[in-house]
């Protein structure tokens, strides 16, 4: 843990708002007016866009940044392909897709000097990321600083969810702080290197290879609800001016590469845009639920959503169960027994799930594929089956979701880990007949 990175987490200042033409500039001056390349840029930066969507697609998803930087990218020697350590990318081949239900205590503590690129860990996922189709689900552990070295995935966009650990992201647009309860957004291509607030950090990472997230429209629920747009805070412009060997390390089809460039390419001064990166505290979102009777779809709980070419169904969506009333009469309150098209895969940030009495613990995460049977264990049942159903305030846990419109399959390594929970079925057992003819 760095304390200059604690501190200047702490002192950190954002743009707000989730899709917004942004500008920012660190040193007055340095941000054309009027145009976007100008025979000679101020200050004697190189202009340069980075496109995050082909150049024709539609104006609302449009993602693209003109970035003012002290070196052109493109002034770096050879990329060599380097060790893919526990990084995995779609298709996913090393397995066969598993119909059953899977879950995963967390991952091990890694041995010292694990930075976050170090300790990244595939768990599955789908799709095809030379397509720039489906997502992948990784893990991370760490307990050092990324240092001298940067990273950046071409495959696609990192949404980041810290579990236990803050990181200060310092990326090509400016630094982001973000902790347990809050997560981050890396887009497609944006270089970042992760520091640690903390003395080890923990956490979940979507790797999204389809359309970048949106937020999710709302439909009857009018305009306003679920997470808002003014929430989302981006970096103000932040640049490093260092003349010293840099290691950049590109995932680019699934494939690690390096080169070492003679200077840190965290170097824009200015910038303007709309790829960009974000974070979000997760305790802003605006829930919304019944307030008569059942228990709504958890698509009720979108934060984040990756569309695809058919309306509603989504590459990915990103769902968080934030605390809440739970005020239904003659309701099972807890979510039901379910079978879906979607897959899930679900992980919990703190405290417990409203719908496992035990097992699924912060750092851990369960699959749940394609039509398998799933929803409160035994415990759970039998106590929400003979509650009182006065008001209730879930507010002792934060969990989430990565819900896809493929299964969901676990790599080699995740399916034979230690951490596997050999006896997942059995939460389910006990659950007795009671039928009455």
């Amino acid at each position: 843990m760095s304390e200059q990175a604690r501190k200047t987490a702490e002192a950190l200042e954002y743009l707000t708002g989730f899709g917004n033409e942004h500008s920012s500039e660190a040193v007055p001056g340095a941000l054309p007016l009027g145009r976007n390349s100008p025979q000679r840029a101020a200050l004697g930066l190189y202009a340069e866009q980075l496109s995050g969507s082909a150049f024709t697609e539609p104006r609302t998803h449009n993602r693209r940044s003109w970035l003012y930087r002290i070196r052109p990218s493109a002034a770096h020697p050879p990329f060599t392909r380097v060790d893919n350590g526990a990084v995995r990318t779609a298709p996913f081949t090393e397995t066969v897709p598993d119909p059953n239900r899977l879950r995963w205590n967390p991952l091990p503590d890694p041995a010292p000097g694990t930075d976050f690129l170090a300790g990244l860990w595939t768990l599955g996922g789908n799709g095809d990321a030379t397509q720039r189709t489906g997502m992948a689900v990784h893990l991370y552990s760490a307990n050092a600083d990324m240092t001298d070295r940067v990273f950046s995935d071409s495959d696609g966009e990192l949404l980041i969810v810290p579990e236990r650990g803050g990181l200060l992201l310092r990326t090509e647009l400016g630094l982001l702080s973000a902790g347990p309860g809050e997560v981050a957004l890396i887009p497609r291509g944006v270089r970042f290197r992760v520091e640690l607030l903390d003395d080890d950090a923990r956490g979940y990472v979507c790797e999204n290879y389809g359309q970048p997230f949106e937020l999710p429209n709302l439909g009857p629920i009018g305009a306003n609800g679920l997470a808002a747009a003014r929430d989302f805070r981006a970096p103000v412009a932040a640049y490093e001016d260092v003349e010293r060997p840099t290691e950049v390390v590109n995932k680019f089809c699934g494939n690690l590469w390096s080169a070492t460039y003679d200077h840190s390419p965290l170097d824009v001064v200015a910038w303007h845009g709309t790829h960009v990166p974000y974070v979000y505290d997760l305790r802003r979102f605006n829930v919304i639920g019944s307030i008569s009777y059942d228990h709504p779809d958890p698509s009720i709980f979108t934060v984040l959503t990756a569309p695809t070419d058919t309306p509603g169904l989504a590459g990915v969506d990103f769902v968080v169960f934030a605390p809440r009333w739970l005020v239904g009469e003659d309701t099972f309150r807890p979510p039901y027994f379910h079978r879906n098209v979607m897959s899930e895969y679900m992980g919990l940030i703190e405290g417990a799930y409203d719908a496992k009495a035990e097992g699924f613990v912060p750092g851990g995460g369960s699959l749940h594929n394609m039509m398998s049977a799933h929803g409160p264990d035994r415990e759970t049942f039998d106590r929400a089956s003979a509650a009182e159903l006065k008001p209730q305030k879930i507010d002792d846990g934060l969990a989430f979701m990565f819900e896809t419109r493929w299964p969901i399959t676990a790599t080699a390594q995740a399916a034979g880990a230690d951490h596997l929970q050999r006896g997942y079925d059995d939460v389910w057992q006990g659950l007795q007949r009671h039928f009455r003819a």
